[in-house]
């Protein structure tokens, strides 16, 4: 497939821009139609239009095109199977206002913790992710076209790993957010790549995980379900005591242990961290939410 563009200095028409045959291809309600009642969809190509062409998905994307509004669809041709991803339009939930924050810290062991102490995606993810490491590895020494075509395959599937536990994690988070009528307070997330210093076993593992997009799943997902979500500056979080409030770098004896060197209190590193990123979740919606007061005025009178 070409197309040839203009230009006002030519030579773009000499040169169309060509496209890969796999390529994604954008459709929208003129070009796609669903009939979600016989699971099938009426298609148009290049050859004319093509009805009855079955469709399948999990229980809950087949309800969500049979009961909301879809919107553009992007078919896509991936791994000898053709997938149409289908955006709807879903209703947002009122928002409420929250009753105390539940925080959540973000870390390379654990890939979140939050204030209450569960802990999310462990050392069963980690050990995972070393195998994944090791695997890659080993093709990327081999370097042959069959190894270089597996290492593809195998990066699109941790990456189809990565988004289905990042799913989880944030409904996890969410859910418990919203049951108990709080907010979910995150560390901001901008940059958290170059502030983070990691030893050199451990780049790997902070720089293989989307914690981007865990961030933007916990966003939409607390926007559906009415939960105010704040991000909050991390820095210190990991090195103050969320008793006292004394901050110290030698709090962390250990990256899992944290003992206050003010008050003697003992935590588990991540949740005390989670503890003052809740605080802060607090203090800056109180800061943004809270109403204006406009200065009083004395007047003396003689």
């Amino acid at each position: 497939m070409a197309s040839q563009g203009r230009s006002a200095g030519g030579g773009v028409e000499a040169t169309p821009v060509r496209f890969r045959w796999d390529a994604a291809q954008p459709y929208d309600a003129r070009m796609l139609s669903w009939r979600s009642d016989a699971r099938t969809v009426s298609i148009w190509t290049i050859d004319g239009r093509l009805k009855g062409v079955a469709y399948t998905g999990s229980p809950a994307q087949l309800k969500a095109v049979a009961e909301l509004p879809v919107g553009e669809s992007d078919l896509v041709h991936r791994d000898g199977m053709w997938f149409l991803y289908a955006t709807v339009e879903v209703a947002e939930a009122d928002p409420v206002d929250p009753q105390g924050f539940l925080g959540v810290d973000l870390g390379v062991v654990n890939i979140a913790t939050d204030s209450d102490g569960r802990v999310y995606a462990g050392e069963k993810l980690n050990r995972y992710r070393r195998r994944q490491l090791r695997l890659r590895a080993r093709l990327q020494a081999k370097d042959t076209k069959s190894a270089r075509r597996l290492l593809a395959r195998r990066k699109r599937k941790e990456a189809r790993h990565a988004t289905d536990t990042n799913h989880v994690i944030s409904k996890s988070i969410v859910a418990e957010a919203a049951r108990t009528s709080r907010g979910v307070a995150v560390e901001r997330l901008t940059g958290i790549r170059q502030r983070v210093r990691l030893r050199k076993p451990q780049r790997a593992a902070m720089h293989g995980w989307a914690f981007a997009q865990l961030g933007s799943f916990l966003t939409y997902k607390a926007r559906r379900a009415g939960v105010a979500v704040v991000q909050v500056d991390p820095a210190y979080t990991s090195q103050t005591c969320a008793q006292c409030g004394h901050r110290d770098k030698r709090n962390r004896p250990d990256q899992a242990s944290f003992v206050c060197r003010s008050c003697g209190v003992v935590a588990h590193a991540d949740r005390n961290a989670a503890v003052n990123i809740a605080q802060r979740g607090v203090d800056d919606w109180g800061a943004v939410n809270r109403p204006y007061a406009a200065p009083r005025c004395t007047q003396q009178w003689g």
